[in-house]
């Protein structure tokens, strides 16, 4: 069922974008810099895209900037759960050694008392 769901859901969202393409197949000029100051400069530097391509690029830039920024926000929650991490495992080597040295300590006081 779940399956079917995510197919479904998929199949909605290509058709979305399908008609939104077709919908927005007019071309855009992209200009870096406005027309004057590019001509006074010589940086004239300017793409024509159908104006789909432009909406999907700038949706691309949006979820990869947000998915970034989280990355940056979380940083310290990451660095957190590793220190923690590593000081379990350190935990654990030294109640395991304690543990080897206690059950030591109790055989050589058997071996003592039967003396």
């Amino acid at each position: 069922m779940m399956i079917f769901l995510r197919y479904l859901f998929l199949g909605l969202l290509a058709l979305c974008l399908l008609v939104l393409a077709l919908a927005n197949r007019g071309a855009v000029t992209l200009r870096l810099l406005p027309e004057e100051i590019g001509t006074r400069l010589g940086l004239d530097l300017s793409i024509t895209l159908p104006l789909f391509i432009v909406l999907f690029i700038a949706i691309a830039m949006g979820l990869l900037i947000g998915f970034v920024w989280e990355w940056l926000r979380e940083h310290k929650h990451r660095a957190e759960a590793r220190s923690e991490r590593s000081q379990k495992e350190r935990l654990q080597k030294e109640l395991s050694k304690t543990r080897a040295a206690s059950d030591q300590d109790e055989v050589l006081a058997l071996l003592g008392d039967a003396r």
